[in-house]
């Protein structure tokens, strides 16, 4: 639900927010506000969906955007924008640390959180990269991109190895935030480059593994999330 003072705000904003129903098709405590695309609230969406959880979505329309109004609201002067009951947060990955520790999704002690942090940490650099490809270099970067992805993969590969073989989770024995985040970004690479996975085989199990997770299956073969751009400009 929303706070009174966001929803006086958003009322106040021209009633140019569309309202939608996601995970199990009813509002719950939680509220994604966001523009309409998977973008770096995915991740979000998988974790969610793969605990059983509902949440409520916010689209935020480019004619709302630009006004400002919301913009300045938002403590980095960013979206996302994340609800939880009263509690209103900032930041995709403050969101997503937000969400593990409600969810016991942080590791089993210190250590594997702190690897799990270092993983999200990797994940948010490559994820950076893709973003600077996709938005500000498409067309003249994507070959160079794509060949130097190898590069960019093995540390992954390198790190499921390390963990029973490549055969459980990036972490520990217990799925983490970590998993939701770098399974988004495999996915938006397979979009880019579609054999990017094919010298990786523990990366390539691992997608098909979460992918086949009875819950996440539900969510990703969804309309809400097939119908949902990877970007806002329409590259992939």
């Amino acid at each position: 639900m929303e706070t009174p003072s966001a929803k006086k705000e958003n009322d106040e904003l021209g009633k140019t927010i569309t309202n939608e129903a996601d995970g199990k098709g009813m509002p719950g405590k939680y509220t994604i506000i966001y523009f309409p695309v998977r973008g770096r609230c995915e991740s979000m969406r998988l974790l969610l969906a793969d605990q059983g959880q509902e949440w409520t979505e916010d689209v935020v329309t480019g004619e709302l955007w630009q006004k400002g109004d919301l913009k300045k609201s938002c403590v980095f002067g960013q979206l996302p924008r994340f609800q939880d009951g009263d509690f209103i947060l900032h930041q995709s990955n403050a969101i997503l640390r937000h969400l593990a520790r409600n969810h016991k999704l942080y590791g089993q002690d210190a250590q594997e959180a702190a690897l799990v942090d270092m993983v999200n940490d990797g994940v948010e650099d490559l994820r950076v990269k893709y973003g600077r490809l996709i938005y500000q270099n498409y067309d003249d970067g994507k070959a160079a991109y794509i060949e130097a992805l190898p590069g960019e993969l093995r540390p992954f590969e390198n790190l499921l190895a390390q963990n029973n073989g490549g055969k459980a989770f990036i972490v520990g024995k217990q799925i983490s935030f970590a998993d939701y985040n770098l399974l988004d970004l495999l996915h938006v690479h397979l979009v880019l480059a579609p054999d990017c996975l094919a010298s990786f085989p523990l990366l390539a199990g691992y997608v098909q593994r979460l992918n086949a997770r009875p819950l996440l299956k539900a969510y990703l073969e969804s309309e809400a999330h097939k119908k949902r751009p990877i970007n806002g400009n329409d590259k992939q």
